[in-house]
Formats: C-alpha cells, sequence, structure tokens
C-alpha cells in the first residue's frame, strides 16, 4: 500500500494484488474480462509476469489496483516468487471442470504465506462455470475450503463475465477497509496522547474487535 498524499488529505492509495493458480485456470483471462472487457477464448499461458492497472472509487477515495498475473507453470516458479512481495491483496483461481487444480489451492496458499510480506487479503475463485456439464468441483465444496482457510469466496466465468468484477472488487474494497481501520486507530491514538499532555480526562471504554478475536474471515457468493 503506499499513500500519494497526506492522511489528511484526498488519498490516493495503489494496492498490489496478484492472480495465482494452476496454469490455464483463466487467470489472464479473468483479468483482461475485469480490465478491458475481453476474452480471448485461444489465449497462451502467460509467460513471467504482467499487469493491469484498474481505478476504483470507494467513499470519494481514488484507489489504483495493481493486479499482477503471474505464470501458473512450475518451471516460471523462481522468477515468479519474486513478485508476491508488497502484495496487500491474492485472486487464487482454480477450474471447476479440473479438479487437481482445486487440490492445487493448499501449495498455492503456502507460497502466498512464505513469499508475502504480510497478511495478505485473499480470495478463492472457481472459475469457469459456464462449463456445467464438465464440473468437477462443486460449489460447496468450494465454500468449505474458504471457510476453513479463512478466505473469501465466489464462482466467476470469463466466458460471460459472472462475478469478475464482484471478485476483484470484493479483495480491493476489504483492503481498503483494514486500512482505514488502521488510519482511524491512529488518529485515535495520536488523538489520546494529545488529551493526556493537555491534563484532559481521558476515558478508556471496551471496544469492540475489529479482528474478532484474530478469528478467519468468511464471505462467499456465486451464480
Amino acid at each position: 500500500m503506499s499513500y500519494d498524499r497526506d492522511e489528511e488529505q484526498s488519498q490516493d492509495y495503489l494496492f498490489k494484488i496478484v492472480l495465482i493458480g494452476d496454469s490455464a485456470v483463466g487467470k489472464s483471462n479473468l483479468l483482461a474480462r475485469y480490465a478491458r472487457n475481453e476474452f480471448h477464448p485461444n489465449s497462451k499461458s502467460t509467460i513471467g509476469v504482467e499487469f493491469q492497472t484498474q481505478k476504483l472509487d470507494i467513499d470519494g477515495k481514488e484507489i489504483k489496483a495493481q493486479i499482477w498475473d503471474t505464470a501458473g507453470q512450475e518451471r516460471f516458479r523462481a522468477v515468479t516468487s519474486a513478485y508476491y512481495r508488497g502484495a496487500v491483496g491474492a485472486v487464487l483461481v482454480y477450474d471447476i471442470s479440473r479438479r487437481q487444480t482445486f487440490d492445487s489451492v493448499g501449495r498455492w496458499l503456502n507460497e502466498l504465506q512464505i513469499h508475502s510480506d504480510m497478511n495478505v487479503v485473499t480470495i478463492l475463485v472457481g472459475n469457469k462455470i459456464d462449463l456445467k456439464d464438465a464440473r468437477e468441483v462443486s460449489t460447496e465444496e468450494g465454500k468449505t475450503l474458504a471457510e476453513t482457510q479463512g478466505l473469501f469466496f465466489m464462482e466467476t466465468s470469463a466466458l460471460d463475465s459472472s462475478n469478475v468484477a464482484a471478485a476483484f472488487q470484493t479483495v480491493v474494497r476489504e483492503i481498503y477497509n483494514i486500512l482505514s481501520r488502521k488510519v482511524f486507530q491512529s488518529k485515535e491514538k495520536r488523538s489520546e496522547k494529545s488529551s493526556l499532555s493537555n491534563g484532559k480526562t481521558v476515558i478508556l471504554q471496551a471496544g469492540t474487535d475489529e479482528t474478532n478475536n484474530g478469528g478467519k474471515r468468511y464471505w462467499c457468493c456465486s451464480s
């Protein structure tokens, strides 16, 4: 996350988000559909890393989401691992018509934890729901795994645009919400210190735990 202006002024934020998952699950087409409203049925596997920047308006603030599309092939793993650094969001994609891509989710989560610098807001995405007759992974299985791992969850189709924008926006909004809480808490602490230095009485009240006592977040949606 980066600040382009002072906290007290209108703010711009830059959030780095990585797209991860096995090769050919549709990561590049999800990004193409979201960023340019395009779909390429014969798209080739991504070599190395590509990224697109999308602007969103949240609560009157301009948010820039820099979305990195990483290669899923094993031979590019060493090259792309460096690009996890600085990421505050992740879209982990599997293909609902190929169970082996769903079975790889745990490995991708482990890699994300190893290479990222901080806790990353992550959504699990079951892509290609347009392939209904070829489904090998049920919606319920996706939801259950997401709940177990503390992830957001959504099923999408890059082909017909189903839930594509919603998936990316869910990640961006949650990152923004977390950052907003941190900024608010920082201002409260500065206010308390100022009150103490002025000899004013400070009443401490038990507040709600924004992190649910460290509990896992869970949110899901499917067509």
